[in-house]
């Protein structure tokens, strides 16, 4: 008999922020996260994966659309188990969007969705520790670093590489962030 206490899955909603909407990914969104993913600065990162094909994992993918164009992607799962439901999210963005805010932006977004409309407690993310831009960014989005996991994964050229757990909770979101208006669901 199904858990009645268990979390429903997640509608694919569009969520906006003050710059950048998260629109749920559809298959035309494929050959720009592509284009995107190819880039030396994100494959490094991210390796090989289609994202013209639907996820096999449970993951939900929001294309970041900014001014009418795509910018990046950002996904979520969510561990549905009561004693330690949480979610967890990954995200790149076009290198040319760097410097820009756009990163915690997005991850402020789609945060404040996951805590207040998901009922999430607690949300991970588990960049390359030598990732150090994006770190940066997870910190000013409100992450807090939880420990390195060694030789965590497997980079696009083969070698064993260290990771950054790290884990966000409600009251870590930065202050002005979460005050801002316009970054509900539509």
């Amino acid at each position: 008999m199904p858990d009645p206490t268990a979390p429903v899955p997640a509608e694919p909603v569009e969520l906006v922020g003050p710059r950048a909407t998260l629109r749920p990914w559809t298959a035309e969104d494929g050959p720009e996260l592509n284009r995107i993913v190819t880039r030396p600065e994100v494959a490094c990162w991210w390796g090989e994966e289609d994202f013209a094909l639907p996820t096999e994992g449970g993951e939900q993918r929001y294309a970041i659309v900014v001014e009418g164009r795509v910018r990046g992607m950002i996904q979520f799962y969510e561990e549905p188990e009561p004693d330690y439901r949480h979610a967890g999210i990954d995200v790149f963005l076009d290198p040319d969007t760097r410097g820009l805010g756009l990163g915690v932006e997005v991850i402020v977004t789609l945060a404040r969705w996951l805590f207040d409309e998901r009922g999430h407690h607690r949300i991970v993310i588990d960049p390359a520790l030598d990732n150090t831009a994006a770190v940066r960014a997870y910190e000013k989005a409100g992450f807090r670093r939880v420990g390195v996991m060694r030789s965590y994964w497997r980079d696009p050229e083969g070698h064993w590489r260290d990771g950054l757990l790290m884990d966000m909770l409600a009251d870590d979101l930065p202050a002005a962030a979460a005050g801002r208006s316009g970054g509900g669901a539509v």
